[in-house]
This record gives structure tokens, C-alpha cells and sequence, in this order.
């Protein structure tokens, strides 16, 4: 599909400003943000969903105590939504979607989103020594996307390191291998920020999660609520009222948004060859803005993780710290490092005790990197 002239020029310059203000991967963040937000009120007094969060400020870590259940996945989505900083978008596959409760106030204090895996990953390579065989290592592993601390609990009390550890936990393992009829060995995920930050919640948290090693991703944004179907429907209407990429084909947007690029790349090539290259910089500097990401792994307590992940055998056994990865011992870990820091803020008049959520009043207030 080759675009007359003027028309490549269009869509070349439409896209090459939306990505213009993003000079850091935060600054994309933001701005999807607020697309998904601008039109969420501010809840009445009384009636708000917001009264299912975790709003126990002056509660000491030593009281807590918390359990791992399933919600409706509307309100998963809805409570998720108006916690979350980014969201990044679903993606067929496995997915399980828990949230984190105290038990004593019966409200959420964060959130869980499992997906599978990333289909190719350096660090996760380079710890098995290769490419791994798909089919086996799928059946095996699962990925956290969303690990989400309610706010200002997750600053209080560390709740980013007591949900990450709950993702290790045997608990909600049991709760995937019931839903896949599988044994998961190991669990992945990634920081959000990448390097940007210097240091993640998910450092200092072994045996749970172990580092190792950085991304080497380097990719162009996804495009926005807003923008995404205004282009698609456009490039569906020249090219004759077919979509580019079926509806039922995976990664369906990733792969619509490469083709969208590709048609004005080559259409601009044959038109307009200072129109081509400007915008093929342009695209290269929006693809810079994304960053390598810390990647961690947990092998859940078990001593041949990677024997099984390469199809060398299937029974797992057990590590000797394969008990510490139950529930009941994982928030035993956590409370020792929450009621120093709980205790280090109370002292330093540092406590914060006013939730934050994500509505068209707050859009602009709230951190994008907290």
C-alpha cells in the first residue's frame, strides 16, 4: 500500500507530534494518564468505590494481616484504573487478575495482574542459556504486569515489596495452577521505569526476586486512546475499507501501529525523499525515549527451575527455603522491613494519610514516579 503524497505527508505529521513532547518515558506515562482519566468525575461524598481501598493510615504493619482474592474483573479494572500511575495494555494469553486485602479492615491494598510471559527476553536467555522451547517454558512461567501498592500505603509501609513478594508466594501459584492445570516454576517481571530510576521496589527482596539483568528493548510507544482509532480508522478507509491486520491476529494494536509506520516510510521514500528521512529521525528519537528495564525472576523455592524450563525433566523439587515462599512466612518477611520504615516516617513526621486516586481533579497533582 503506497499513499499519495499529500496524504503520507498528513499522517507522517500527525504522528511525528503526537510523539513530540515525550523527551522521557514519564512524560508518555503522564499523558496516557491523563487520556484515561480526563473523563473519570470525582466521586460524591458516600459513593465512592474508592471506600474499598486501604485508608487505615495510623494502622501499624505489626496489626496488618492480609489474604489473596478475586473481584469482579470490572472492578479490578475500575479500582486498578484509578490507583495505577501506567497501565500497560492487555495482551492475549494467560492472565489472572487478584487483588491483596487486610483482613481487619477488609479493604484492597494493591493489586495483581498475571499475564504470560514476554516472547523473547536477554536476561531470561542468558539465564537458560538460549532461546528457550516456547511450548515448554509458556507451560511453566507466568509474567507480572501490574503489581500496584494502594497509595499512600505502598510509601508507608513498602506495600510494592509485600505485593511483589505475595507474587512469589505459593499462595497465588497454587491460584494459577488451579486456573492452568499446570506446575508454574518461575515467575518474571519488570521495573516500569527502566533506568530512569536508579534503583525499584523489587531490589533487596531475596530470596523472593533476584535481579537479572536489563532489557534491551528498544521500541516505539504505543499509541494513545485517543489517537490509535483515528488513525486506524483512516488507514482502514484508504485502503479500501479492509483494517490493515485481521481482527483476530495477536498483539493486534502493536502489529497495526508497525504497519502504519511502514506504509508512510515507504510511501514517503517514493514521494518525498527530505519528508522520508525527517521522519525516520523523528520515529528513531520517539523509540529512544523508551528504556532498558531491570528484570527480576523468582523460581518460587524450587532447585531445578531450569532443568524443567529446558524440557530436561518434568518433576520439580523442592529447594531447602521452598516453605519460606508460603503466604503466612512471606508477610512475616515483609512486616520486619515495614514496621522499620512504618516507625522511621512516624518519627520523622513523614506519614502519609491522604489516598491517592486518579480522577480529572487529581490528574495533575499525583507524581507520574512516586
Amino acid at each position: 500500500m503506497i499513499l499519495e503524497r499529500k496524504d503520507a505527508i498528513y499522517v507522517a505529521q500527525k504522528l511525528m507530534n503526537y510523539f513530540k513532547d515525550f523527551n522521557r518515558i514519564d512524560d508518555y506515562f503522564r499523558a496516557r494518564k491523563i487520556e484515561r482519566v480526563r473523563n473519570i468525575p470525582a466521586p460524591l461524598p458516600g459513593m465512592a468505590l474508592e471506600d474499598d481501598l486501604f485508608q487505615n493510615f495510623d494502622m501499624h504493619p505489626e496489626d496488618m494481616n492480609f489474604e489473596v482474592v478475586q473481584i469482579p474483573t470490572k472492578l479490578f479494572d475500575t479500582l486498578l484504573e484509578k490507583t495505577a500511575s501506567f497501565s500497560p495494555d492487555e495482551n492475549p494469553g494467560k492472565t489472572l487478575k487478584v487483588v491483596v486485602k487486610e483482613t481487619n479492615t477488609n479493604t484492597v491494598v494493591g493489586f495483581i495482574r498475571y499475564g504470560s510471559p514476554l516472547i523473547n527476553s536477554k536476561p531470561r536467555n542468558d539465564y537458560l542459556g538460549g532461546v528457550p522451547d516456547l511450548d515448554i517454558f509458556n507451560k511453566r512461567a507466568i509474567m507480572g504486569f501490574n503489581i500496584v501498592p494502594v497509595q499512600p500505603f505502598g510509601f508507608n509501609c513498602l506495600g510494592g515489596k509485600l505485593l511483589a513478594a505475595i507474587c512469589c508466594s505459593h499462595a497465588t501459584r497454587r491460584m494459577l495452577n488451579n486456573k492452568y492445570d499446570t506446575e508454574f516454576c518461575l515467575f518474571e517481571t519488570t521495573s516500569l521505569y527502566g533506568n530512569i530510576k536508579g534503583a525499584s521496589m523489587y531490589d533487596g527482596m531475596r530470596p523472593y526476586l533476584r535481579y537479572k539483568g536489563d532489557t534491551e528493548s528498544k521500541f516505539l510507544l504505543t499509541l494513545g486512546e485517543e489517537i490509535y482509532p483515528e488513525l486506524k480508522d483512516w488507514f482502514t478507509e484508504k485502503n479500501g475499507g479492509e483494517e490493515l491486520i485481521h481482527k483476530s491476529a495477536s498483539s493486534r494494536k502493536l502489529k497495526m501501529q508497525t504497519k502504519m509506520v511502514g506504509i508512510i516510510k515507504s510511501s514517503l521514500k517514493e514521494h518525498d525523499t527530505k519528508a522520508f528521512e525527517l521522519f525516520s529521525k523523528e520515529i528513531a528519537k520517539a523509540s529512544d525515549v523508551t528504556t532498558n528495564k531491570r528484570f527480576y525472576m523468582s523460581e518460587y523455592g524450587f532447585s531445578n527451575t531450569k532443568d524443567v524450563l529446558l524440557g530436561k525433566t518434568n518433576t520439580l523439587q523442592k529447594a531447602e527455603n521452598f516453605d519460606r515462599f508460603e503466604l503466612e512466612n512471606v508477610i512475616t518477611w515483609w512486616k520486619k522491613l515495614a514496621i522499620k520504615r512504618y516507625n522511621n516516617i512516624v518519627a520523622d513526621g513523614r506519614v502519609r494519610k491522604e489516598l491517592e486516586v486518579w480522577n480529572k481533579d487529581t490528574m495533575d497533582k499525583i507524581d507520574i514516579i512516586r
